[in-house]
């Protein structure tokens, strides 16, 4: 399962739709919608045969063999502290999403999977509440939408749920000695903790770094810095890296706009994401990235980067 079907550029995204059932103090039931990127879903099954691993959290259900992988599977309600109904008493059709992303395998429970929606990053909008269910406070949510009937769709921040949970850790520590740089950097993420390790990680390269939020800041900002320098941004500004998955624009859709525009096509962009599919760097390639890593190898930020910054550099002065 993947969205290699959408044009790249669109700045559209498949989301698995999927409900997780609450049932509350008075004996009601609240049914909670949630996506995840179709980019990080690999398949959709029905609950395997675990194998249970003592001494771990509740929420982890066990192990089970797919394919020769062996996959972690989490109960996402339990994680985020939800009182689950019984079968009898809601709508219950337990399915696992085997999802892949940071290079890792990991099966999530849910009470249903519904379908596959096709969303404007346009109609996302940043979470706003400060608290949720349990652990669900809003840095674990990527954005909000409507869909029909007015109910709003939770989009999960995977990455930070499975970081809090211990199955990765996100930094860009390295022992070697960095090669140090000069000049800006640009950086657009939506996530506060990606922008902070990664631009920590920029500045030891020597960059100063200058952040935005989403793909419509991240024109802004170009706009910005072309006002101060004209021309000579192309020498000042020596890397845009950008996430993918943004509220209003996604990285794809920003780096689209930037290489067309003659001002800023040839100021070299790196896309840097969770998404570790097959298909994201040649989607990447089309619209223009001259690299794609994915979140967070020490080793491969700091080649890429000095790899591209070099070849540019050495490019503007044979210019």
């Amino acid at each position: 399962m993947n969205d290699k079907t959408l044009k790249v550029g669109s700045n559209e995204l498949e989301l698995v739709d999927f409900r997780l059932f609450k049932k509350e103090a008075d004996g009601t039931i609240y049914e909670g919608i949630y996506g995840i990127n179709v980019a990080k879903v690999r398949e959709i099954i029905k609950m395997p045969k675990l194998t249970e691993l003592p001494g771990s959290e509740d929420y982890i259900e066990g192990i089970f063999d797919l394919r020769g992988v062996v996959v972690p599977v989490v109960d996402l309600a339990k994680w985020m502290g939800i009182n689950i109904p019984d079968e009898n008493e809601a709508p219950i059709k337990k399915r696992v999403i085997i999802t892949e992303f940071n290079n890792i395998l990991i099966g999530f429970i849910v009470h249903d999977a519904k379908r596959i929606r096709r969303i404007s990053w346009a109609d996302i909008e940043p979470a706003s509440f400060s608290r949720g269910q349990g652990r669900l406070d809003r840095s674990k949510i990527t954005g909000i939408t409507r869909i029909e009937g007015g109910e709003i769709l939770l989009i999960l921040d995977l990455e930070s749920i499975v970081e809090e949970m211990g199955f990765f850790e996100s930094n860009l520590e390295i022992e070697d000695e960095i090669e140090k740089f000069h000049g800006i950097v640009l950086l657009v993420d939506d996530s506060p903790t990606a922008r902070r390790i990664e631009k920590e990680a920029l500045e030891k390269m020597g960059f100063e770094v200058i952040e935005a939020k989403n793909g419509e800041e991240g024109l802004q900002k170009l706009n910005e810095l072309y006002a101060v320098y004209g021309e000579k941004l192309k020498e000042k500004l020596k890397l845009i890296l950008s996430d993918i998955e943004m509220p209003k624009m996604d990285g794809y859709h920003m780096a689209a706009k930037i290489h067309e525009d003659k001002r800023f096509s040839d100021i070299p962009l790196i896309f840097s994401s969770s998404i570790s599919d097959a298909f994201s760097d040649v989607r990447g390639a089309e619209v223009g990235a001259e690299g794609y890593l994915v979140k967070f190898d020490p080793q491969k930020f700091y080649s890429k980067i000095s790899e591209v910054v070099k070849a540019h550099s050495k490019g503007l002065i044979n210019g």
